[in-house]
């Protein structure tokens, strides 16, 4: 029976999108205002639950991996930073080849403006998602080192009590989430006013997306000498989620639920790399930045980056991506700094920046949720024999 309701989730997302587009295209401002206000409260309880998750999967996953803890942090750090400046690069050629042959035009602006919410009801987070993922960190290496046993069950406890959070709320949650947040771009027309440059680009984005992910759980499966889609397979439900909730952060639950399903993960790996990677691995987004900046750059200012200027901005790009927020426009607004500064946008390029990617977000946010499981592939290659060892140990 509980299987049959975990196989029934991404059925429940995909309705949840259909209902949303139709609600959208279809209701009166007073039945979008009541949507709108769905949409927020359970936001808020979704954001206010994410730095919970971080803090308690990724504090005992750390703590049972003992001596292998630190190493595996800076390994897992080294290859979000790896991916997102390789996927980024991969990007950057392909702008340079496709850009100049395509007739992109610029049809920003002219959104219907959405009514306000109803009813808010604020739940703030205890911590932001980059307070709770160094608390984490912190707390799971200081224990490792201090050998605190007492500390290390209250932990494991903790890890259980979010599970079942995560299960009995998030999960069942998340497809009104998702419906209530397509309602609300159809309505305004956020996926209608801007097609022909959706069409255009999008396409070429998400041919890209897909080619990264091959290339990613290509590697996962050659270091881990296991059969990557035997993950791959099960992260479905992850990809729509994502697709709906825009926020690699709010995906979070459905994604560690995807990682568990499949058995050739340690489940220490999935414990500390899924949440992890939902912070600092934006290879999807990134990817899509650097194709965009460059799009933009040739639709306002009639020509391209240099070479050198890309790459410039790609390097520092890379580490905005690890610490921006898993959060919708995330990786966009944490580097709107060297948008301006490197690649010289003024007021105009920023908005149709953040207008462009707005309509795709969903996507890269999508690539990079599944693309974390690839990261814990290659994690599992690299460091399971040294827990199996921990384990024999114990």
């Amino acid at each position: 029976m509980v299987k049959q309701k975990k196989d029934n989730l991404i059925i429940k997302l995909i309705l949840g999108v259909v209902i949303g587009l139709i609600l959208g295209l279809t209701a009166n401002s007073q039945v979008i205002g009541i949507v709108q206000t769905v949409k927020y409260m359970l936001g808020q309880v979704i954001s206010f639950t994410v730095p919970l998750i971080i803090l308690g999967f990724i504090a005992p996953a750390i703590t049972k991996m003992k001596a292998n803890a630190s190493k595996m942090l800076g390994t897992m750090l080294a290859l979000a930073y790896a991916s997102s400046v390789g996927a980024a690069l991969f990007a950057m050629v392909a702008g340079f080849i496709l850009i100049p042959k395509l007739n992109i035009n610029s049809t920003a602006g002219g959104l219907k403006e959405l009514p306000e919410i109803l009813f808010k009801l604020n739940i703030p987070p205890i911590l932001s998602v980059m307070s709770a993922l160094v608390l984490a960190l912190f707390v799971g290496l200081a224990v490792v080192w201090t050998k605190s046993d007492g500390m290390e069950k209250l932990l494991d406890e903790f890890n259980n009590i979010m599970l079942s959070i995560v299960h009995k709320i998030i999960i069942p949650i998340l497809p009104v989430f998702i419906a209530s947040t397509f309602a609300s771009l159809a309505y305004e027309g956020g996926i209608t006013e801007q097609l022909p440059i959706f069409l255009k680009v999008i396409v070429i984005v998400l041919i890209g997306h897909f080619i990264w992910l091959a290339l990613l759980y290509s590697i996962g499966g050659v270091v881990s000498k296991q059969n990557s889609f035997n993950l791959l397979k099960h992260y479905g439900p992850a990809y729509l989620t994502a697709v709906g909730t825009m926020s690699s952060a709010a995906t979070l639950p459905v994604a560690l639920s995807c990682a568990k399903k499949s058995k050739v993960l340690h489940d220490d790996i999935t414990d500390f790399a899924i949440p992890l990677g939902a912070t600092v691995h934006l290879c999807g987004s990134v990817l899509t930045e650097v194709f965009f900046v460059m799009t933009v750059s040739q639709v306002l200012y009639g020509t391209l980056p240099s070479v050198a200027t890309m790459v410039s901005f790609i390097l520092l790009l890379g580490i905005f991506a690890i610490g921006a927020p898993g959060v919708p426009g995330g990786t966009v607004m944490a580097s709107l700094g060297i948008i301006s500064s490197v690649l010289g946008f003024d007021d105009s390029g920023i908005a149709l920046m953040l207008t462009i990617f707005a309509l795709q977000d969903s996507f890269g946010t999508a690539c990079n949720v599944t693309g974390d499981g690839a990261l814990a592939l290659i994690l599992n290659g690299l460091f399971k024999k040294d827990l199996e060892k921990s384990e024999v140990v114990q």
